[in-house]
């Protein structure tokens, strides 16, 4: 049984071909393509305005040189939003729960951040390693503490995002389980756990957005102390 419900996590596979590819894929299906038409669609609309929102919040922090990454960063943040969302729905699998991927995209945009800053303001960017005013005798042991902290960096990003949504679809599946067993031997408590799994479920899909959001804009943050 407790095996079972570690079984969502595993990537899914059909005749031996993992079908983490597909999962991965499927939100940019769902996106509406652009046409050349001078009305758009309300989807469109909707879709153009919910991308200019996130630009402009991702943005904020930055100044005009971190604007290059506004692309970059606006397709991540809805691509774990997709993702994140999706994951939510009955019988469907989750790559950002995977820690490999979110390691796979955290840790080659906070180096591309850290290389950026060590070509255009290397001495601003070792700077970051030891603060103006150290006394003497602390200065190694802040160098090391402030690298280590630096290069664990993408390894928090990875692994916030994958604890965040692992922890919320074994709650969501622990309830459900309750709330299966207990139906027919006692219905009221079933009931209860019910409305329980449907206030968690509206709380994960605030869960996903947000995390998607963190996400981003630690990135963000990043960037910005590198430019």
């Amino acid at each position: 049984m407790n095996l079972s419900f570690f079984d969502q996590f595993s990537s899914p596979s059909l005749l031996g071909i993992p079908l983490i590819l597909v999962a991965t894929l499927l939100p940019a299906l769902l996106l509406p393509s652009p046409n050349n038409r001078w009305v758009a669609g309300r989807l469109s609309t909707l879709q153009l305005w919910l991308i200019g929102l996130i630009t402009k919040q991702l943005m904020i922090p930055l100044d005009k040189k971190g604007h290059k990454w506004a692309l970059i960063l606006t397709s991540l943040m809805l691509f774990l939003l997709l993702t994140n969302l999706l994951g939510l729905l009955p019988y469907t699998f989750t790559p950002t729960t995977q820690l490999s991927m979110n390691l796979a995209l955290a840790f080659p945009l906070w180096l591309a951040t850290l290389l950026i800053g060590l070509r255009n303001q290397p001495s601003v960017s070792l700077g970051h390693l030891l603060p103006e005013g150290t006394p003497t005798p602390l200065i190694p042991a802040l160098i090391l503490i402030e690298t280590t902290s630096l290069l664990i960096r993408p390894l928090a990003l990875g692994v916030r995002l994958t604890a965040n949504l692992t922890a919320g679809h074994l709650l969501i599946q622990l309830i459900s389980t309750a709330t299966t067993a207990l139906f027919s031997t006692m219905p009221a408590v079933s009931f209860l756990t019910l409305i329980i799994l449907f206030l968690l479920t509206i709380l994960e899909v605030a869960v996903a957005m947000i995390q998607a959001y963190v996400f981003v804009l630690l990135l963000s943050l990043y960037l910005q102390e590198n430019i």
